[in-house]
């Protein structure tokens, strides 16, 4: 049984860095649940040279299996352990773009990057295989996507994805930034603005940008998607179909301003409730067999209510060890963890 270790990539974010091992080792826990076809153990913790290492033990880890693990959230490097010395594994990651498509924007209140990849990981690898999940073209919806830290991490995977937010000001920064950074990059894409409108009543406004890899691509038509709709979230299902989305991933917010609007027109200021709101109105854009994965701040809202909302929307919530043990501490007033259900399959 061959012995692999990897090395950690360091993060800005020092308090996630420190906790940055355990998660990822519940990661590819989760991967070896379904998307890995060969089976992964011995997930421990080991120091070569003075430095610390995440190390596994897999007998039948496949090429495709290892090109899966090469985009696990904080992985610097890989190798294969051959007593006391290391043998690198040349890592394949998925990302279609440079890194800064993800890393370049910097604002208060944006998610860690290392944690949406997570998050977006842990999600797909409880609805797909590997094979699924590395040919790239999943649909992903961010419902309360803020300035697109998500968008963007599915737009390196080679997915589609859409967004749905409430602040204007958000709104426009993500267009302004989407549009500059294809520019800068001298990618062909075509951009969008319009309004969305259901039943002849405005919705919100939308921006689209519609772009390729390479010069190639797009001379084949083989575009990507990027959408961001400002609208309020308990809208999403007036704004896109039912059953449109292979993933739904979301880091609900610790502020106000996706507040649930109730008829009365006053603000709910109480994240359990927006959840208790939101939830039902994700999950009709959940495709079969797909899943909808949500972060939250563990201080205001306890676990079994979150599963308790997504059960009774008709998801099965994913209960096995892995995804038991992803919580942590962001600061003094949040300690994020995350919840995945998934939407059966039509029988």
């Amino acid at each position: 049984m061959q012995q692999y270790a990897m090395l950690i990539a360091p993060s800005a974010n020092r308090v996630y860095s420190q906790q940055a091992t355990r998660m990822v080792a519940n990661e590819i826990a989760v991967l070896a649940l379904g998307a890995l076809s060969g089976a992964v153990e011995d997930l421990d913790e080991a120091v070569f040279g003075g430095v610390p290492y995440l190390t596994f033990r897999s007998a039948t880890l496949s090429g495709r299996d290892l090109r899966l693990l090469s985009n696990v959230s904080s992985l610097f490097a890989l190798f294969e352990v051959h007593g006391t010395m290391l043998e690198p594994v040349p890592v394949q990651r998925m990302d279609r773009y440079d890194d800064d498509l993800v890393s370049i924007l910097k604002y208060v209140g944006k998610t860690n990057e290392q944690f949406t990849k997570l998050l977006l990981n842990v999600t797909a690898a409880s609805a797909f295989d590997a094979e699924r999940i590395l040919a790239g073209g999943l649909k992903v919806l961010d419902p309360m996507c803020g300035r697109g830290t998500t968008l963007n991490q599915a737009a390196m995977y080679g997915f589609d994805g859409y967004g749905v937010e409430v602040d204007k000001r958000d709104f426009e920064a993500y267009g302004a930034f989407i549009q500059r950074w294809l520019k800068d990059k001298r990618l062909k894409h075509k951009a969008l603005t319009s309004r969305v409108k259901r039943d002849g009543r405005g919705v919100g406004q939308r921006t689209r940008v519609e772009f390729s890899a390479t010069k190639e691509l797009h001379r084949a038509g083989e575009t990507q998607v990027l959408e961001i709709v400002n609208a309020d979230t308990l809208r999403s299902g007036e704004v896109y179909k039912k059953r449109s989305f292979d993933l739904i991933v979301t880091d609900a917010p610790y502020g106000v301003q996706h507040a649930a609007v109730r008829d009365s027109r006053s603000l709910s200021r109480r994240p359990t409730e927006l959840l208790e709101a939101a939830i039902p109105v994700w999950a009709e854009l959940l495709r079969p067999g797909g899943a909808m994965g949500v972060s939250w701040n563990t201080y205001t809202t306890e676990r079994s209510a979150i599963a308790g909302m997504l059960e009774a929307a008709g998801l099965a919530v994913m209960d096995a060890g892995p995804y038991l043990d992803f919580e942590h501490r962001v600061d003094h007033a949040i300690n994020r963890d995350l919840i995945v259900a998934r939407l059966p399959k039509e029988r």
